[in-house]
């Protein structure tokens, strides 16, 4: 029997057969056009699916689940996606939908969830006892796993991480909060302070990795900080500050085994993580237990979909 995973995103929808060993085995993606309705995306992620189970030769029957990765809020118990913040999906019953296209049971869960879920069956975090998987994009995603179970509260809306506030009445978040971790610890956030940096050191050599404003991204700091230029340094010390205070709350809370940090920050790796630990070390509170490892996520986009796949387990 093999599983489909389907990792719904706001520009494409993923989809992959994964096998009882929890490979991989063969994918296809079509784009997500998340302007339309959200019967419309539905329908495309049902006929993603069915055109994989052709394409490969087998039969509905030999399918035993499919799983959703959706971004936002995702009522596991019922299959509903109550919202997403950059698509159509209100209270919408992705389950029932789907039952118009097949019989294969359907079940739903928040994409970061997922990804953490794939790494904890098939990647970095593989035979751990618990997990939390951290995603630095444009916000901070956040996915906890405790004995190969998703952490979400008993609404779907747990595991939210990245909007615990790090600093009081700080920086604007998108949630409509202040401080967010998210505000300061995702590529967002590590671009407004790359950007402040520059525009108070006209001098700096972070002018040469970014000619233009428009032009900073999440790797300028680091590409900076490696060429010796003072600015990046201050930019890229700050950063690690905030996201080593985040991580070392994270590991005073839940202790997991270990930490996974993935998305694009992360791509840093080994680098990112050498700067964050001398920070963890000093605060992170049971200073005579084991500690929590921090590693990178190795799947990377397939996370979600194997993740996807492994929500009916």
């Amino acid at each position: 029997m093999v599983t489909i995973g389907i990792d719904l995103g706001g520009t494409n929808i993923a989809a992959g057969l994964v096998n009882e060993e929890k490979k991989l085995v063969a994918k296809k993606s079509v784009p997500t056009l998340g302007k339309r309705p959200a019967e419309e995306i539905i329908r495309d992620m049902a006929q993603l699916a069915l055109s994989l189970i052709r394409e490969n030769e087998l039969s509905e029957r030999e399918v035993s689940a499919i799983g959703i990765g959706c971004p936002g809020t995702v009522d596991p118990h019922t299959g509903e996606i109550i919202f997403t913040p950059n698509l159509p999906f209100r209270r919408t019953n992705v389950r029932e939908i789907f039952r118009e296209y097949t019989s294969i049971p359907v079940y739903c869960g928040n994409d970061a969830d997922a990804a953490a879920l794939g790494e904890a069956y098939a990647g970095a975090a593989a035979g751990c006892s618990s997990a939390v998987m951290i995603t630095l994009g444009t916000g901070v995603g956040g996915g906890v796993i405790i004995d190969k179970h998703i952490v979400s509260g008993f609404n779907g809306a747990g595991g939210e991480l990245g909007h615990m506030v790090i600093v009081k009445d700080g920086e604007p978040c998108n949630c409509g909060r202040r401080g967010c971790w998210e505000a300061y610890s995702s590529a967002t956030g590590l671009i407004r302070m790359t950007k402040a940096a520059m525009e108070k050191h006209p001098e700096s050599a972070l002018w040469k990795f970014a000619p233009t404003l428009g032009e900073v991204n999440g790797r300028t700091a680091f590409d900076g900080l490696r060429a010796g230029d003072p600015a990046a340094k201050e930019v890229v010390d700050e950063y690690v500050s905030y996201l080593a205070t985040g991580l070392t709350n994270i590991i005073n809370i839940f202790q997991p085994e270990v930490i996974l940090l993935g998305g694009g920050v992360a791509k840093e790796g080994q680098f990112l993580i050498d700067l964050l630990l001398p920070q963890i070390d000093r605060e992170r509170y049971g200073k005579d237990v084991a500690k929590t490892q921090i590693k990178p996520a190795m799947l990377g986009n397939d996370a979600g979909i194997i993740g996807a796949a492994m929500l009916g387990y």
